[in-house]
């Protein structure tokens, strides 16, 4: 799979962080989204705006496509981004699972 295979809203996820749109950032997820990063979780748009705010956007992420490769489930990605800014730092996956064209949820580690 390649970066012209990316599904939509991983494309609106990492675009909306690269332009710092937190409003588009949010929009791109579902209303019920859940996501859980090292084990900190964050439910629903509102909690992703709290991810937002305190470790993406909020401290100047970059995401740089790496890979992307389909899940265990026809709806879910795992996504390697290489991440930069004033936060984490590195490279490495993301798993999304979407629906009805938004991320239904996030799981990064």
């Amino acid at each position: 799979m390649t970066s012209t295979d990316l599904p939509a809203p991983i494309q609106t996820f990492i675009d909306a962080t690269n332009r710092a749109d937190s409003d588009a950032f949010v929009a791109a997820f579902t209303e019920d989204a859940y996501l859980n990063d090292w084990g900190r979780e964050f439910h629903g748009r509102d909690g992703v705006r709290s991810w937002d705010r305190t470790d993406n956007i909020g401290v100047q992420s970059h995401f740089e496509l790496v890979a992307v490769e389909r899940g265990t489930d026809s709806d879910s990605y795992v996504v390697t981004l290489t991440v930069s800014g004033n936060g984490f730092n590195g490279t490495g996956p993301m798993t999304f699972r979407l629906r009805d064209g938004l991320i239904a949820s996030l799981r990064i580690s």
